[in-house]
């Protein structure tokens, strides 16, 4: 070889190993596709499954590399050649990149060794990196080539396909073949190539011999060291973390181990002649059973070995090394890396806690921290690839519990050095310009012999260091080392070759306080790289199903769930295992990291939801324990024991009263709640540890998905606290309903002191759901359940009798019956039942409930019009004769349904009741909540002028009623009967019906009197078949038809006075006693009419209905009742 060609500087050996070594990953990941998508049967080619080109791929295979296309096997083959080479072009050009990366790496080989290139990791560090890693990636590229089976079928099947369509195989072929067949078994052939590699290759690995034992240490060892304790020695704690040997300190252990077992395979021989190229091979094959080749992809060195080996003459003594170390691998291994996992998790949570507290400590001592994201992530990926690859003598070993604190506290770390990026940027830019500058310079000075290259790369090193300030940190100028990095590469390059000028060898300091300042430089320029080369996690993603089983131990051991937050974190690395030379990949690991991380995030809430449910359940409970129905047995207790004193009997014993379980004794007693409380306050530390993380190019929020789930669950059991069964129509009180919501807001307040989310919000798109007809999913709410109770369960049974309203006790009762009813109907409607149902379902629900009655009450309205219209002609006589006795009581015969009617105005009065009632207690609640503004609607209702326009008048009204405040025209009742209007009648006509309508009612109330059960109570202020209903039936009804119809109300009212009061007055000359059963408690009803209007007046009715009539009616009932209850 010419002297031209042995010149360093134009063999570029730094760019080489820089290319090579990225393209090697590259390679990597693409073979690593092709053997997933090969083993995958839907992912696979479909010419290697597919039946009609069985016959032919079997004949390729068994002739492979030969190539032989006149064969009746190959016919099929021919119909699909032009698919075959479009869809296998992708894989078959991968095998053609291996075999040209195989020559550039071998080209590469030689030229070191030509070059006698010499090789310590800790003096020229980024060449023997380098120049290992290349070895390592070439190895290991050709192993994972000979694990693709279907390599010689898709190979053959192109080159067929390229034959029959072009009339030759394609040029790249032939050698393809024979490099396919020559790497059947790859360690073997490589161990035949790297003979002449061998001393470059040697030296390489034996100066790991200061590095690597120093590293593989046990736990005990570590925690004598009191490694990476930064209040170990108070005094030196501002003092910089040094080393001679800086990169190696934070090197992988992992790699290291990699490279001493495949490099001593490669170079075997110097296990005979070295010593401590024998004590690096055994200890390295102590520690493992296994390697990581390519992700999931792994390497059990042992049985390898010991396959090459036993075929080598003189080699047994080196077969039964490995039989000895598998064995101490198989024993060991799995409790000193677990030691190492529990030393670990102490020392990174200590590391952790001072650097959260005095962030400045990065600065000095930012080697320990990489040191232990390093020393964490071995630990981390060592029991990863063992779990599934490790003979099981001891199981325990490899099943970590506690794995997820690990992992918690290497992403804190993580956060730390994100987060104080400037402070560590200021701390290192003043190191290197105003320490690392001053003592390289005096280096360089003191050199006996620089060469020109040489010392104009290491003057530009010094100048670019001296030109550096802390105001470029302050201005946030972006630094970018990366041409000092290489130039210092290649420096390591040009000064590491025989015959040198100035060669590295000879001057070891030069080299060790270069690494150190190459440190530096990363320390403000690649942070956010040097995360990634010493803590990427990414392997997970490869992982799947390890990785969902460490996060479900993590969330059933309480302890473990506060660091829970730690997986879906680690979905954020998985990108950066993808390559630009595979960009199709990215796709599919950035779904897997989206779907992960989802997962992982909605396990977290549910967990979370699922543990503030049972605090909730069981604060309902005590809750419940304070209902006033429960004090009934300690009022019967406390009466009982008072008459046991006085007999001298024993009585039962005394019932736990509520709030007993706050009485504490002992503090070593933990409830269920206290367990309960302790494990939501763990795992929602985790869900509050960060605002959000982005992966993906997608942000995820935490907080958010508690908050989705915390809504669902709240809605699901608010719906559930109401218990209705609508088989046997059985309802919660809304009282108890609502002492069980409160319990459950109280807890969910709670919440606030452990996770920063805005729990009002989830009560008011709850609540507020729950005001409607249906939630967001169209599921029922509490205000339909509650609105259909009430309608088809409680008023259904008024009006069959079996419950009346009392209006004494502004309540419904019910009624002493043959059949008992399942419900007491007082207990769901008095005055704290309805205040407690406004308080639930609110003035939207509150609307919705008036809004369902009134249509109720419209479909009775249509069927009395219908009745009207019945009996047309007699009313019209009726509305003009009542001055006529004899006449009207001819017409009177002649009406038919008049029951039918009476029955129909009693039910619309107790719907109106029951409104009433619930205005009522709308509108209490509504003047406890918002007093100030239920006053300014009661204020604009009672000022509006009578000259007032209807329109405007109703709006007031509306707004009115909304607040629960009664009005003189109902607005809803108004708006449910205008819908009725009929486009086959003209208003004229609707008009006369609503008038005969009045009339109608106004006749037909004498035969009232007949009715036995008309008889009115004093007690209760109204009748027990609730005809005491019908003068509000009567005045709400006049008042919206007249207002819809544009008639005066008042004019109609006094013609129904004028009428009632004269057919009335025709009962009191009745001599039967059948008919005039109850005629002085009919007689109240007009008494009842007049007060409940706000259009007439007690004068209006004195001149119709004599005011003595009435007293006697009074005079009567009252004196009956106190007969009857006698």
């Amino acid at each position: 070889m010419s002297r031209s060609v042995l010149q360093p500087s134009q063999q570029k050996l730094a760019e080489k190993l820089t290319i090579l070594n990225d393209r090697g990953v590259g390679m990597l990941t693409r073979l690593y596709n092709i053997k997933k998508a090969c083993g995958d049967p839907k992912a696979k080619p479909s010419y290697l499954i597919d039946k009609n080109l069985e016959s032919a791929v079997k004949f390729i295979v068994r002739k492979f590399p030969a190539v032989e296309t006149r064969n009746n096997n190959l016919a099929q083959l021919q119909k699909e050649k032009s698919e075959i080479l479009k869809n296998l072009a992708l894989y078959y050009f991968t095998f053609v990149d291996v075999m040209e990366f195989k020559d550039h790496v071998c080209e590469l080989l030689n030229t070191i060794d030509v070059c006698q290139v010499f090789f310590d990791i800790t003096v020229n560090f980024d060449l023997t990196k380098n120049y290992l890693d290349l070895i390592i990636t070439y190895t290991t590229l050709m192993i994972l080539l000979s694990r693709i089976e279907e390599r010689k079928a898709i190979i053959g099947l192109y080159n067929y396909a390229h034959e029959m369509t072009h009339g030759a195989s394609d040029r790249e072929y032939p050698r393809l073949g024979q490099m396919i067949v020559d790497y059947e078994n790859p360690l073997k052939k490589m161990m035949e190539e790297f003979v002449p590699h061998s001393k470059a290759l040697s030296d390489a690995l034996i100066s790991l011999q200061m590095v690597y034992p120093r590293r593989n240490l046990s736990a005990d060892q570590w925690r004598n060291a009191q490694l990476l304790s930064l209040i170990s020695a108070p005094s030196t704690m501002l003092n910089p973390a040094q080393s001679d040997t800086m990169p190696c300190e934070y090197l992988s252990l992992d790699t290291m181990e990699k490279w001493i077992i495949f490099g001593f395979i490669l170079c075997h021989g110097v296990l005979n002649s070295d010593a401590t190229a024998l004590t690096l091979w055994k200890l390295a094959l102590q520690s493992s059973s296994c390697l990581a080749l390519f992700r999931d992809e792994v390497f059990h060195i042992h049985k390898a070995a010991e396959d090459l080996f036993v075929n080598i003459r003189g080699y047994n003594k080196r077969i039964n090394d490995i039989r000895e170390c598998k064995e101490a691998a198989v024993s060991h291994a799995g409790s000193m890396h677990r030691e190492r996992r529990k030393f670990l998790r102490s020392a990174l949570k200590e590391l952790a806690t001072v650097l959260s507290d005095q962030p400045g400590l990065l600065g000095p001592k930012a080697l320990f921290v990489f040191m232990a994201l390093s020393f964490a992530r071995d630990e981390i990926i060592w029991l990863l690839r063992h779990a599934d690859n490790m003979p099981k003598k001891s199981a325990d070993d490899f099943i970590d519990k506690h794995i997820a604190e690990l992992i918690f506290y290497m992403e804190e770390l993580r956060a730390h050095v994100r987060k104080y990026g400037p402070v560590m940027q200021r701390y290192y830019v003043q190191y290197l310009s105003g320490f690392d500058a001053v003592v390289l310079n005096e280096l360089v000075q003191n050199l006996s012999v620089c060469p020109e290259d040489e010392s104009i790369i290491m003057s530009s090193f010094v100048n670019t260091m001296t030109s550096l300030s802390v105001k470029q940190v302050e201005d946030g100028e972006v630094f970018d080392f990366r041409g000092m990095r290489l130039d210092w590469f290649r420096l390591q390059a040009y000064t590491s070759v025989s015959k040198a000028s100035l060669g590295l060898a000879d001057h070891r300091e030069l080299g060790k306080m270069m690494n150190t300042i190459i440190f530096h430089t990363k320390m403000v320029d690649s942070l956010v790289e040097m995360l990634v080369e010493t803590s990427d996690l990414s392997i997970f993603c490869f992982y799947s199903r390890a990785f969902e089983k460490m996060f479900q131990q993590c969330l059933e051991l309480p302890s473990q769930s506060r660091y829970s937050i730690a997986f879906p974190l680690l979905c954020t690395h998985f990108m950066s295992c993808t390559h630009e030379l595979c960009p199709e990949e990215r796709h599919h690991i950035g779904d897997r990291s989206l779907s992960l991380c989802n997962m992982f995030l909605d396990e977290m809430a549910k967990q979370a939801r699922n543990l503030i449910t049972d605090i909730c359940t069981e604060q309902c409970t005590l809750s419940d324990q304070l209902l006033p129905k429960h004090c009934a047995k300690t009022i019967s207790q406390a009466v009982n024991k008072k008459s046991k004193k006085q007999t001298g009997k024993k009585g039962e014993p005394e019932r736990e009263k509520p709030g007993v379980e706050s009485m504490r004794k002992n503090r070593l007693v933990v409830t269920n709640l206290d367990k309960l409380h302790t494990a939501l306050s763990e795992l929602c530390f985790s869900i509050n540890y960060v605002p959000n993380m982005i992966v993906w190019e997608h942000t995820f929020t935490p907080r958010e998905y508690l908050t989705s789930h915390l809504e669902i669950r709240f809605t699901k059991s608010i719906v559930g606290m109401t218990m209705y069964n609508q088989a046997t129509q059985e309802i919660a009180k809304p009282s108890e309903l609502l002492t069980s919501v409160r319990a459950y807001m109280t807890v969910l307040q709670s919440i606030e002191n452990y996770v920063q989310i805005d729990i009002t919000r989830v009560f008011n798109n709850v609540l507020l759901q729950q005001t409607q007809h249906l939630d967001s999913h169209g599921e029922p709410t509490i205000t339909s359940l509650y609105t259909n109770w009430y309608l088809e369960t409680l008023l259904r049974q008024v009006s069959n009798g079996h419950i009346a309203y009392f209006p004494a006790m502004k309540a419904f009762v019910n009624l002493p019956t043959e059949n008992e009813l399942t419900f007491n109907a007082e207990e769901y409607s008095d005055i704290s039942e309805m205040r407690a149902l406004s308080e639930l379902l609110g003035p939207y629900g509150m609307k919705f409930l008036s809004e369902s009655l009134m249509w109720h009450i419209s479909s009775q309205v249509a069927e009395l019009k219908k009745l009207v219209v019945e009996n047309v002609e007699v009313l019209t006589q009726m509305r003009t004769s009542f001055d006529k006795p004899d006449q009207m009581a001819a017409l009177f015969k002649r009406l038919s349904s008049v029951d039918s009617v009476l029955k129909r105005m009693t039910i619309i009065g107790v719907i109106l009741s029951f409104r009433s009632l619930a205005q009522e207690a709308l509108r209490d609640v509504l003047s406890y909540h918002i007093p100030f503004l239920v006053s300014s609607i009661e204020d604009f209702k009672d000022h509006i002028p009578r000259e007032t326009d209807m329109k405007v008048a109703m709006n007031v009204y509306e707004l009115s009623s909304a607040a629960g405040l009664p009005c003189e025209i109902d607005p809803a009742l108004v708006v449910a009967l205008s819908s009725q209007k009929s486009e086959n009648i003209s208003p004229e006509e609707e008009y006369k019906i609503a008038c005969l309508l009045m009339v109608f009612v106004a006749v037909s109330l004498p035969t009232l009197a007949s009715n036995v059960m008309s008889q009115y109570s004093p007690a209760i202020e109204g009748h027990c078949n609730n005809i005491h209903c019908l003068a509000k039936a009567i005045n709400q009804i006049a008042a919206a038809l007249f207002t819809i119809h544009k008639g005066s109300i008042e004019d109609r009212l006094k013609e129904f006075l004028a009428l009632a009061s004269s057919s009335l007055l025709k009962i009191g000359q009745e001599t039967d006693k059948t008919t005039t059963r109850n005629r002085e408690s009919v007689y109240l009803l007009l008494d009842m009419i007049v007060q409940e209007s706000p259009f007439l007046t007690m004068d209006l009715l004195e001149s119709c209905f004599p005011y003595v009539l009435l007293r006697n009616a009074y005079h009567a009932v009252y004196k009956q009742s106190v007969t009857s209850s006698a």
